[in-house]
């Protein structure tokens, strides 16, 4: 995890209209009323990339996720149940280090909603800019990628929501995102794309997915793949949703590497791409100002497609 404080801050920065309210003084008191023995360990804002939950670093080895945005109380207790029992399970079959789920915390000091500890997992978060060509962590996903994809996911059906299934139901927001984006990336190129991509048949079958491979939420060490983070939604989906990390990292070069080493048909690598504009397509107009790590990565995930030879 990133293990860096947040400049003299205690809290995350504003990138929500209707954000919640967290900082390090709120989240120790938290901390020790739901787990006296952990009282008095350092509390830390981390810089994250993340747009979903403030991260705090408790001690060395926990961290503490809270939600940005409100949500229903009980709604959100039983999400966080559900990605607490996805992570749990994740963690048995994934081959690198992913957190493992440790409480889910009451509402209290002023933050409205429950909250998650897991333990904390050492590394660098991926920087896009500075892996383009790396062949060791595109082997290493290819690796990671291949692993998932045999762990054995039978009877399992798509998990009903998000990225995932098909495409097509996502162009309403393509659209939207294409409209706000006038004048910040080449809108033509991407429509044209997505106009090709979106009516792409379904998977013929599912594999067990982390279903957010992104930047933020891979770790590196030296080079290598050590880690992923945010494993509460790792379910059944399209095998290509995790093919969104070649368009997030990679050069051409590696990508075709990725693609040959999975063995990926023409439709399911067609099928990445359009998770991955999906995916990227809403990060440059909504977090320009708030998120700029996030904008950029939208830029240059989009930047990719535009250019590539699908």
């Amino acid at each position: 995890m990133p293990d860096e404080e947040r400049d003299g801050a205690t809290g995350p920065p504003r990138m929500h209209t209707d954000q919640l309210a967290i900082d390090a003084e709120q989240v120790e008191r938290l901390v020790a009323t739901a787990r006296p023995e952990w009282a008095g360990r350092p509390v830390t804002a981390i810089r994250s990339q993340g747009t979903v939950n403030a991260i705090f670093r408790v001690g060395r080895t926990i961290a503490a996720r809270f939600a940005l945005q409100p949500d229903e109380p009980v709604a959100h207790r039983t999400a966080l149940e559900r990605e607490a029992r996805r992570s749990a399970r994740f963690l048995q079959v994934c081959p690198v280090a992913v957190p493992e789920p440790l409480l889910i915390g009451d509402a209290g000091e002023g933050y409205p909603l429950v909250w998650t500890a897991q333990s904390w997992v050492d590394g660098d978060v991926v920087d896009p800019r500075a892996f383009r060509d790396a062949r060791d962590l595109a082997d290493d996903l290819i690796d990671l990628l291949a692993t998932l994809r045999d762990v054995d996911v039978a009877g399992e059906a798509f998990r009903g929501y998000g990225r995932g299934d098909v495409l097509a139901p996502f162009d309403e927001w393509v659209q939207e995102c294409l409209r706000r984006s006038v004048g910040m990336i080449d809108t033509a190129a991407i429509g044209a794309l997505w106009s090709r991509l979106r009516d792409l048949p379904a998977p013929a079958g599912r594999s067990l997915s982390h279903t957010d491979l992104v930047p933020g939420n891979v770790l590196v060490r030296d080079g290598r793949l050590v880690g992923l983070l945010d494993t509460g939604d790792a379910s059944a989906a399209d095998p290509a949703l995790d093919l969104v990390i070649a368009w997030h990292l990679f050069d051409p070069a590696m990508r075709e590497r990725m693609r040959t080493g999975l063995g990926s048909s023409p439709d399911e690598w067609a099928r990445g791409a359009g998770w991955a504009l999906v995916q990227a397509i809403g990060l440059v107009w909504y977090y320009e100002s708030s998120n700029p790590v996030m904008a950029a990565l939208g830029r240059s995930t989009l930047d990719r497609l535009a250019t590539s030879a699908l």
